[in-house]
């Protein structure tokens, strides 16, 4: 019972960091966004939401870096208003050791720029953790996916 517990303290762990990045999009906070990555973090993306095949992702900005992503974060902020940002966490699964774990998100998120342009995130996405001096970051991150 005492595992169990713990368990299912880890998950509830897992769960806020996923809860605070999506506060950090629906309120444009930068600084809270940055606060979830680890400092070697990576994020492939798909070239779109049916590329499952890890041949055709691409590296958008290189390892984590907070100047450069968080410019990155900041521009997207400026230009584009965020239309809708619908988060549900399907899944969260945590290593016997408590010290990984990875989060399955679906995600339908959708940004419109000053011309009426929209750009949409939908699909879902795998959030990975690794534990680091008592605190999850998250160390890897898959693009939005589609699955039939």
């Amino acid at each position: 019972m005492a595992n169990r517990f713990r368990v299912d303290e880890l998950k509830a762990e897992i769960q806020e960091i996923v809860d605070r990045e999506t506060r950090a999009w629906d309120t444009r906070d930068v600084d809270l966004l940055l606060s979830v990555f680890h400092p070697d973090m990576v994020w492939p993306w798909p070239r779109t939401p049916r590329s499952h095949d890890p041949m055709e992702w691409v590296l958008e900005w290189g390892r984590y870096d907070a100047e450069r992503w968080g410019r990155g974060w900041r521009e997207l902020f400026e230009t584009h208003e965020l239309v809708r940002n619908e988060r549900e966490t399907r899944k969260i699964e945590v290593s016997s050791e408590g010290d990984g774990a990875f989060a399955v998100v679906d995600i339908d998120t959708v940004w419109r720029d000053a011309d009426g342009n929209e750009s949409r995130w939908k699909g879902r996405v795998c959030k990975v953790y690794s534990k680091v001096g008592g605190e999850w970051k998250m160390t890897m991150h898959t693009g939005v996916l589609e699955y039939p």
